[in-house]
């Protein structure tokens, strides 16, 4: 899944459109940036992560929220335009040690055209010798002789978008891929060396039964992957679903029911030794913990380029036109295609810090809470119903308390 940047749309943040190279090179300050009562150094110590946003795709899925075109014909004007964002960027950033493709569908690209953006980003920008470099993949997409150019371009990771191995499912989400597909993609990863393959399914839909379910996860441990994410279906706005649901031809899940497919995917997979280190993701090993998306659930600078990527400086925010012509107008005319730009205050900082930290095993300082009494007795009332742990200074979510953990983060929150 692409960029987990998390937009505050219900917090208050200094917010600017006239946004210029100088400006968001200003806001960078070095190794340590410090927001009120809470230091953010030893995570903007860390190197940043880089996300590449490729907004095309072979054809629009009726869930996905996240910006994409169902069509290549811009592609090359799109790639000069990015090798010019690529180039204002240009010693911004430190070293990176993450890369990640997402999109849209960057195996959706003519191998020339992939090779031509990865090897710009090589030349041009600064990467760590033991990076994490990660490509989305759709299983139609992968022969085994783009499989095989996608290793020798240096990727060392596949997050493989299999969905359902049950091609009536597969065909309800719209998916062009079949179920043979995606077993044929695993296989070629792994007569090609890859390591570390990363494999999504999702959960949540009406014509999806919890026997269904379960089969999808033993499936998928059958070819041993290294991740695995387990996405619950959100209705999106402006999808082809949230159009079924206002007509009353897509009914969700209640809450009851995801808490089913959600407990069965977290007992099997855990059963199985598998970490569940964020609410939808499972890595075999802390080895295999996602190092790019983590960035985004612990604070940790990274940058975005193409149409919609958002990027974080340890201070500020801002984000791209969701659109390839305005992305490309703008960066034609010699402008950056940020769209939009926000300060973060110390009290964002904060309510973030809750909210992102009940959705993975680090969870939170207690400390952000210490003057707060009545967030300290909703915390001991989470506590006594198994929602969370203390365990010395920081508050953990339980494996129940994932399930609600926006709602918890949300009555925290409203407590200030």
């Amino acid at each position: 899944m692409p960029d987990g940047f998390v937009k505050s749309t219900n917090f208050k943040a200094h917010k600017s459109r006239a946004i210029s190279r100088n400006c968001i090179t200003s806001q960078w300050h070095g190794d340590e940036v410090q927001l009120g009562n809470w230091a953010f150094d030893e995570a903007v110590k860390k190197s940043p992560g880089l996300y590449i946003h490729i907004p095309f795709c072979r054809s629009k899925c009726p869930y996905c929220g996240f910006y994409s075109i169902p069509s290549a014909s811009m592609t090359k004007r799109w790639i000069k335009a990015f090798k010019a964002e690529v180039s204002l960027y240009k010693g911004v950033f430190k070293r990176f040690d993450s890369l990640y493709l997402g999109g849209g569908t960057p195996t959706y690209l003519d191998p020339e055209d992939l090779g031509d953006i990865v090897q710009f980003l090589f030349r041009h920008l600064d990467f760590s010798s033991d990076s994490e470099i990660t490509i989305e993949a759709n299983p139609g997409d992968l022969t085994a002789d783009k499989t095989g150019i996608i290793k020798d371009l240096g990727f060392n990771r596949v997050s493989l978008g299999v969905q359902s191995f049950d091609d009536r499912i597969l065909s309800y989400l719209g998916r062009m891929h079949t179920a043979g597909d995606s077993e044929k993609a695993l296989e070629d990863l792994r007569l090609c060396g890859f390591e570390n393959i990363g494999l999504d399914l999702i959960y949540g839909f009406p014509e999806q039964s919890i026997k269904e379910w379960d089969s999808a996860i033993n499936r998928a441990l059958e070819f041993n992957p290294e991740h695995i994410s387990c996405y619950q279906l959100t209705i999106e706005k402006g999808t082809a679903f949230e159009r079924m649901k206002e007509k009353g031809t897509f009914k969700p899940m209640n809450e009851n029911e995801e808490f089913k497919y959600f407990m069965k995917a977290s007992n099997i997979l855990e059963d199985k030794g598998y970490l569940h280190y964020e609410i939808s993701n499972f890595a075999r090993d802390e080895c295999h913990i996602s190092r790019h998306n983590s960035k985004y659930w612990h604070h940790v600078p990274y940058l975005g380029l193409g149409p919609s990527a958002h990027s974080f400086n340890g201070t500020s925010r801002w984000w791209n036109f969701s659109s390839v012509r305005k992305y490309c107008e703008a960066l034609e005319a010699g402008r950056l295609p940020s769209e939009e730009y926000e300060t973060l205050t110390a009290e964002q900082v904060r309510l973030e810090s809750i909210s992102l930290g009940l959705r993975n095993i680090r969870g939170f300082d207690r400390g952000i809470t210490a003057n707060e009494r009545e967030a300290n007795e909703i915390l001991l009332m989470a506590r006594n119903h198994g929602l969370v742990s203390f365990t010395g200074s920081r508050v953990i979510p339980t494996r129940k308390g994932f399930a609600v953990a926006d709602r918890l983060a949300g009555q925290l929150c409203s407590s200030f």
